[in-house]
């Protein structure tokens, strides 16, 4: 294979200097590597009244010139070669190189601004778009600075490769949480003195406090304050997952509300005779279908402000909250950052609309 050219391009390389015949490509998509090969000036790429032609540059033709010259004639200087008409390879020669998906799809969205919009069809030999998408994530060709999306909406399938933000890029610090409340904040002292405030078991109501305790003062480290929040009693469990928060950190002028919920296993409800009677007896009687059961993991839920990473953390297998703080510090600041962002640029357009209506006056 020619240097700086893949399998698949120089195949494609070679069938236009043949003047491309007809019955080598079982479909279109070599145009997405000739478009590839006429930006390197290779080749160029005609269509006249629907007719798709190409023709090798004369820089192609020393490509080609050189991938199949010996190794003493290329240390040399190139000669003279007339031109020939060459035999078009069998058929078959082409498709029993295995097809690499992965580059032709990041050909063409280079080809294309890193954007692409793919009609989905339906039968036996339409493209599946999203296995394409997720194979080409797992290939390691894509940039790690860039991320590949793909999406079906009303126009087909969107597949599109943008820049990753840099705040996704960024080494954090990790939050160091304490074994010990020596000297609580004063957001987790209140706690203490009032443990309704979030109805925690023994077993996750300590750890709760010292999580709190580490993400408090790593956000005030930048600058940012914390205070308590408005619930004195813990809600229903109905309506827990809407219940005042427990704790405000403000960022940049913007409040982020934190509410500190204990997870619940459930399990299946064996009912009892009496639940069995009284359902008899009233129709109205529910039996539950399930028992629930508070477990030992915990879950902060963040309000306020734009989410960036998300907007809820909890205890996952292998990775603790105390190993996603410095996530949760992180999306403290870059909400409070956003709303910054959002105010300036609302002052600026107040004194833009301002300057343009002092300027209406002046005019009359």
């Amino acid at each position: 294979m020619n240097r700086g050219l893949n399998e698949r391009q120089q195949a494609v390389l070679d069938w236009v200097s043949q003047g491309c015949p007809d019955g080598i490509w079982p479909d279109s998509t070599y145009k997405v590597s000739a478009r590839a090969l006429q930006s390197r000036g290779l080749i160029k790429v005609t269509k006249r009244h629907g007719h798709w032609n190409a023709q090798l540059t004369d820089k192609g033709r020393q490509h080609l010139a050189d991938s199949n010259a010996s190794p003493g004639e290329r240390s040399g200087e190139a000669p003279d070669v007339p031109e020939r008409t060459l035999t078009p390879p069998h058929p078959h020669t082409v498709p029993k190189t295995r097809t690499n998906y992965t580059d032709q799809l990041l050909e063409e969205l280079g080809a294309n601004n890193n954007f692409l919009i793919k009609p989905v069809e339906s039968g036996p030999h339409a493209v599946n778009w999203a296995s394409r998408v997720s194979a080409a994530r797992k290939s390691g060709k894509i940039p790690h600075t860039q991320e590949l999306c793909g999406k079906q909406t009303h126009r087909g399938y969107e597949i599109k490769l943008t820049d990753i933000p840099a705040w996704r890029l960024a080494e954090l610090t990790p939050v160091i949480v304490p074994a010990r409340l020596t000297q609580p904040h004063t957001v987790v002292a209140a706690l203490q003195e009032q443990p309704r405030r979030m109805e925690l078991t023994k077993s996750v109501y300590g750890r709760a406090l010292r999580i709190i305790q580490a993400l408090v003062t790593a956000t005030e480290s930048q600058g940012h304050t914390a205070t308590l929040g408005p619930t004195q009693t813990a809600p229903p469990p109905r309506h827990r997952r809407k219940a005042a928060p427990h704790f405000t950190i403000t960022a940049h002028g913007e409040s982020i509300d934190f509410l500190v919920l204990q997870e619940q296993d459930h399990s299946k409800h064996m009912p009892t005779d009496k639940e069995r009677a009284d359902a008899t007896k009233h129709t109205w009687t529910r039996i539950p279908r399930f028992d629930y059961t508070p477990a030992n993991r915990l879950r902060f839920i963040v309000r306020g402000g734009t989410a960036h990473r998300g907007s809820e953390w909890t205890d996952l297998p292998g990775r603790p909250l105390e190993d996603q703080l410095a996530e949760i510090a992180q999306e403290v600041d870059l909400r409070g950052e956003d709303a910054e962002r959002n105010r300036r640029a609302d002052e600026q357009a107040q004194e833009a609309a301002q300057q343009s209506w002092e300027s209406a006056v002046h005019r009359a």
